[in-house]
């Protein structure tokens, strides 16, 4: 059961995205890159490097629903002859565009972040939405936690692994462990764990670190041989990355602890100390500050900062 990469350009910072072909029956696409031009002309070349066209693509598999790994998606899938499309149900990226609720206009304000710097987010995000078409509801299957795609040859493991996204998955083909990990595991960037709405309740955040943390274990735990991520290169020692990682995040989380003072502060004003270029960058604004809430909230779940809600803004504070 062969794995073919193949690279397709992004208009983001990040670069290349990586999408995956399983060369079994049926034949698997796993993310399929931006809806531009310019992927779409790779991914044809690429397929056919390896005598393979868009309309012999059976069935879709998405990592997650960020706009450089599903854009294509209906594409695609409207030239493969309506190749059946999978993504796990706490996803909402394939349903509607980032910041398009209320909902996330309510998180951003719990951030403290001003509504000059919303109205840019939100203005940014609008043309995203060029770069994936949205999938109505019975468009798409659900992946399953444990469950497997079958191929004629075998199957591969879903796993799902939330942390970048609420609804974030792995696929391990655990007869050689080897895994296609998404944005989960890369291997020269730490993934950022995106803040979103929670899956089971919109009026609540996702608790964005401290799931991820959870999803590195539960790979980890299948000692994984080989890593296909969705940027890069493959990752052939997982626990230098799973260690590196685990260093990595602390620095950070002892970093936030250290800015906080004792009058409390917002997630923004945390952001604007860790990454003082970052709020004036539109491609990294939104990062900066899901950054400062990912380890906000993981320091309030370990008992670390308390958190005092005034005019719906949120000011933590060390104990």
């Amino acid at each position: 059961m062969k794995v073919i990469p193949i690279a397709l350009p992004t208009p983001f910072l990040v670069g290349d995205v990586n999408v995956y072909v399983i060369d079994d029956e049926p034949l698997t696409l796993i993310d399929t890159g931006p809806k531009t031009p310019e992927a779409m002309k790779a991914l044809r070349e690429g397929l056919s490097r390896h005598g393979i066209k868009l309309s012999d693509i059976r069935r879709i598999v998405l990592t997650h629903a960020h706009e450089d790994h599903c854009g294509l998606v209906k594409t695609i899938r409207d030239e493969a002859k309506n190749a059946e499309i999978f993504v796990h149900g706490w996803e909402t990226g394939h349903l509607f565009g980032r910041l398009e609720r209320e909902e996330h206009r309510n998180l951003i304000r719990r951030a403290g972040v001003p509504d000059e710097v919303w109205n840019k987010m939100h203005g940014f995000y609008e043309d995203f939405r060029l770069l994936t078409d949205a999938l109505a509801d019975g468009e798409f299957s659900l992946l399953e936690d444990e469950a497997e795609l079958e191929f004629a040859k075998g199957t591969w493991r879903i796993l799902h692994t939330p942390g970048h996204t609420p609804g974030s998955c792995s696929f391990i083909r655990e007869a050689n462990r080897t895994v296609i990990a998404g944005d989960c595991v890369l291997k020269r960037i730490t993934p950022n764990p995106v803040l979103s709405l929670d899956p089971v309740d919109s009026n609540k955040r996702f608790h964005s670190l401290a799931e991820y943390l959870v999803s590195l274990a539960k790979v980890r735990s299948y000692s994984p041989t080989y890593v296909y991520g969705g940027h890069g290169e493959p990752i052939t020692d997982y626990e230098e990355i799973f260690h590196r990682y685990i260093r990595m995040i602390d620095e950070r989380q002892a970093k936030v602890l250290s800015l906080l003072d004792k009058n409390g502060m917002t997630a923004f004003e945390i952001a604007l100390k860790l990454f003082p270029n970052a709020i004036n960058d539109d491609t990294q604004r939104f990062l900066a500050i899901s950054e400062a809430v990912g380890h906000l909230d993981f320091a309030e779940l370990e008992g670390k900062v308390l958190v005092e809600l005034k005019n719906g803004v949120e000011f933590y504070r060390k104990f």
